[in-house]
């Protein structure tokens, strides 16, 4: 019998990513949002004045796609690219008040979405699967050889401990 690639856990993990994406836009979009673009703002609310190599890093992804989103984001005035005091070559990014007044409904978008996402699932069951795609994460990392992948890479067990994005 062949196999069924639709009944492994890799098949269901991208079926699950692709409907996450799709809600997300939805979510989004009545922000002036892309998926995507959310997770740039929420790096730069934690560390506001990156580069855009140390964002790229933070985010996982190559430089042309951060400085994609980046002049995207800019055009929204959501955030401002400025070349470094120190090296000219340098640019880094801020967010704006705009930019910044979104953070909290950015939160609120992603609360919404995690509540639907993992409605039917108790408490043991969401820090069961949290785990899970944690260790399927670092599995797939430690596969690629890249076993550093800026933020993504920081994937800690005592996570669990941390409030439940439901509440």
């Amino acid at each position: 019998m062949a196999f069924d690639h639709a009944k492994t856990a890799t098949y269901r993990l991208a079926q699950a990513a692709k409907a996450q994406r799709t809600r997300s836009g939805a979510h989004l979009s009545a922000l002036g949002l892309h998926p995507g673009q959310e997770v740039v703002l929420k790096a730069l609310a934690r560390t506001d004045g990156m580069t855009m190599s140390e964002l790229a890093a933070e985010l996982g992804v190559q430089p042309p796609t951060v400085t994609k989103m980046v002049t995207r984001l800019a055009a929204y005035g959501f955030l401002v690219r400025q070349t470094s005091d120190t090296d000219g070559r340098l640019a880094r990014v801020f967010l704006t008040d705009p930019g910044r007044a979104l953070i909290a409904d950015i939160d609120k978008t992603w609360k919404r979405l995690e509540k639907e996402a993992l409605s039917g699932f108790d408490d043991k069951d969401r820090k069961r699967l949290r785990r899970l795609l944690r260790k399927m994460e670092k599995n797939l990392l430690a596969a690629n050889g890249s076993g550093s992948n800026g933020k993504n890479s920081q994937i800690d067990d005592d996570d669990d401990d941390a409030e439940d994005a439901t509440a």
